[in-house]
């Protein structure tokens, strides 16, 4: 089996995507993430973060329930909100899990439009999050977890008001970082918004020894 008590749909999607062995990363973090604990994972750019998200997000939802959504992504651009809904296709094939993305040019009354429908997992960019949760109204009880990805990179371009705008917002949620690096920045704002935080840090080097093993 790809990682011990794996949601058997998303085994699926897993074999299916070609995914035989899991990462260091994969392998270390994910008890520690099914738990619902607060978490910070680093891992250089290529490192398999996108995957591990969406590995993280179906085995936590499983399957569509109600309207709301309940796991809120946080991506640094179109691109990354594409390159991870394609991996939800892929890795969700056989479940029945919604998933909706939104960016900064993207028609913000569409969207609405469209999550208003009911979805499960919405990923997007800051700016875009930041505004749909500033003035939208969206029911942010049902949400269990709010992940961003390439943490160091956002905080870099001065985003990080708006994450933490976007997580105030929320009183009871998994909050997980993804970073290619831990700095000091990512700590500090960790440190602030999670709850006694685990921190995991893998190399190349690792994940070579490992696939190699």
């Amino acid at each position: 089996m790809f990682l011990k008590k794996i949601y058997d749909k998303l085994a699926q999607g897993v074999e299916l995507a070609g995914f035989t062995e899991p990462t260091e990363l994969q392998k270390e973090s994910f008890g520690t993430i099914k738990s619902g604990a607060d978490c910070v994972l680093a891992m250089p750019d290529g490192g398999s973060k996108t995957t591990t998200i969406v590995i993280n997000v179906i085995q936590k939802l499983q399957k569509a329930f109600e309207q709301s959504p309940r796991a809120l992504i946080v991506v640094q651009d179109k691109e990354k909100v594409q390159e991870m809904q394609e991996m939800f296709e892929v890795l969700g094939k056989y479940t029945n899990l919604r998933v909706y993305g939104v960016y900064d040019k993207s028609d913000i009354d569409e969207d609405k439009n469209q999550i208003s429908v009911g979805i499960d997992v919405l990923i997007g960019t800051p700016n875009k999050l930041n505004d749909m949760f500033g003035g939208a109204g969206f029911d942010v009880n049902q949400l269990k977890m709010f992940i961003v990805d390439d943490t160091e990179i956002l905080l870099k371009n001065r985003l990080e008001p708006k994450i933490s705008r976007i997580s105030n917002s929320i009183a009871k949620v998994q909050r997980i970082f993804f970073t290619d690096v831990i700095t000091e920045r990512v700590e500090i704002l960790a440190d602030r918004i999670m709850i006694e935080p685990y921190f995991f840090e893998f190399d190349d080097e690792q994940e070579e020894a490992d696939e190699n093993q």
